[in-house]
């Protein structure tokens, strides 16, 4: 008789022993809606840091969330996958009771977000889109296609085709223009792609734009990782590919400022100077706002990252109170197994003369700060 209940009682601890060793941490099934914003936690994980735009982010949500008394479990990839992989696994190791995740490779991290499921912790997909998982809970960015639509118009206008309210302008044409393309492992790159290619057809078809190289996949155009290096490569090659023969680049597609910078570092080595070509962008960087009010680049597409991060911490709180965070698009944005409902922010596109309003006034940039081409 000891003897059994000496077995059943050793088979008890084991059992509670096992229980204690599964990995339930404080994000699995936590009842946060009853507990303080200090004792929990919400994890943070940004691709990388060598863009001052997702340094920017970062510190938003970070600093958003800690000004609400939470802790923050605050991120950075550099841009390595495994890295990325493993900084969210310790996220959920260490109990985070939210993750908001801007994913370098948006299919690379289904693992880890089945581990969150398990243990039901909520994910954010921040800005980029995770595809390829049902574990994804919402989906905060900025009306991608419309971004796209936006690099395009602003190159329209830069051209003359467009005025900036749209009517047509004087210039007709024909003008060369090279297409550039962000990271295919990046869903935000394709909708940008779509939107500007959608605006540009018509005029590619009429014969005013011409795509000298004739480049004109994503494929072709992508530029891995959004690298600048890459991009300036890859327009000093189709500089000596495309225009040996005298002929001129009039306008660049440029979906990103990091980018753009470095494909006018290629037209400037090639020996553009004076009234350079027409080169648009994104993300407000401040060394290309120095140059959009230089006259160097032409436009930018403004994604206010306040706003934004503003927006994860509302969906995250949300999460914790064991609400349901707003959505304004359930439709648009299908990750390959499900439709993520999602919040969308609208866009701005700054030329030079809206830097003051936009930019400046807003408290975004300082104009000390665009003279110098620095953030301070």
């Amino acid at each position: 008789m000891n003897k059994r209940l000496l077995a059943a009682l050793g088979a008890a601890a084991v059992a509670l022993s096992m229980a204690a060793c599964s990995g339930e941490g404080a994000g699995s099934g936590t009842d946060t809606a009853n507990q303080a914003p200090t004792e929990l936690t919400i994890g943070v994980s940004m691709p990388t840091q060598t863009s001052e735009r997702w340094i920017a982010d970062g510190n938003s949500v970070k600093e958003k969330l800690e000004a609400k008394g939470y802790k923050v479990d605050l991120q950075y990839a550099n841009d390595d996958i495994p890295t990325q992989s493993q900084q969210v696994d310790q996220m959920i190791t260490q109990g985070a009771n939210v993750l908001v995740i801007a994913a370098i490779d948006g299919t690379a991290l289904s693992g880890q977000l089945q581990a969150a499921a398990d243990k039901k912790i909520p994910v954010i997909s921040y800005d980029r889109l995770i595809r390829d998982s049902k574990n994804v809970d919402f989906y905060v960015s900025f009306d991608n296609y419309k971004v796209g639509v936006a690099q395009a118009t602003a190159l329209l206008v830069g051209l003359g085709v467009l005025n900036k309210d749209g009517s047509p302008g004087s210039a007709k044409g024909p003008f060369n223009i090279e297409l550039f393309a962000g990271s295919l492992d990046d869903n935000n790159a394709h909708f940008f792609f779509d939107g500007a290619m959608d605006t540009l057809k018509s005029h590619i078809d009429k014969g005013t734009l011409v795509v000298k190289s004739k480049q004109t996949s994503i494929e072709q155009a992508a530029i891995l990782r959004w690298q600048q290096e890459t991009a300036q490569k890859r327009m000093e090659d189709l500089l000596t590919s495309s225009y040996n023969d005298g002929a001129k680049v009039a306008g660049v597609l440029s979906p990103y400022d990091g980018l753009s910078r470095g494909i006018i570092t290629a037209l400037q080595n090639a020996g553009y100077s004076g009234k350079m070509p027409v080169v648009t962008g994104q993300d407000a960087e401040i060394a290309s706002v120095k140059l959009i009010n230089d006259g160097v680049q032409s436009s930018t597409i403004f994604k206010d990252t306040r706003l934004l991060a503003e927006q994860a911490v509302i969906a995250a709180e949300a999460f914790l109170k064991k609400q349901t965070p707003e959505a304004n698009d359930t439709k648009t944005y299908d990750n390959g197994v499900k439709v993520v409902p999602s919040y969308l922010l609208p866009v701005e596109t700054v030329y030079k003369d809206d830097i003051q309003k936009s930019l400046i006034d807003s408290g975004y940039w300082t104009a000390d700060e665009v003279k110098a081409g620095q953030a301070k």
